[in-house]
């Protein structure tokens, strides 16, 4: 299953750098963001709850940029 979710992130390399910080997150197959748009693609493993993954991969993305936003 694929979301996508608004984000708010401040430049590209942050952008990047909560990419790599989802995609390592249990449960989640594939994420991609998008600074332009400023978005963020989460697929998702099979079987996994989007919500409780998604608090995993806010947490993740706050250690590597701690001022962004996931509007879940």
């Amino acid at each position: 299953m694929k979301k996508t979710y608004p984000i708010e992130v401040d430049c590209a390399n942050c952008a990047n750098l909560m990419e790599d910080a989802a995609k390592k997150t249990e449960g989640v197959a594939d994420a991609v963001v998008n600074f332009m748009t400023q978005k963020m693609i989460v697929e998702f493993e099979d079987g996994q709850d989007a919500k409780t993954v998604m608090k995993d991969v806010l947490k993740a993305c706050k250690k590597v940029e701690p001022d962004c936003e996931i509007f879940m």
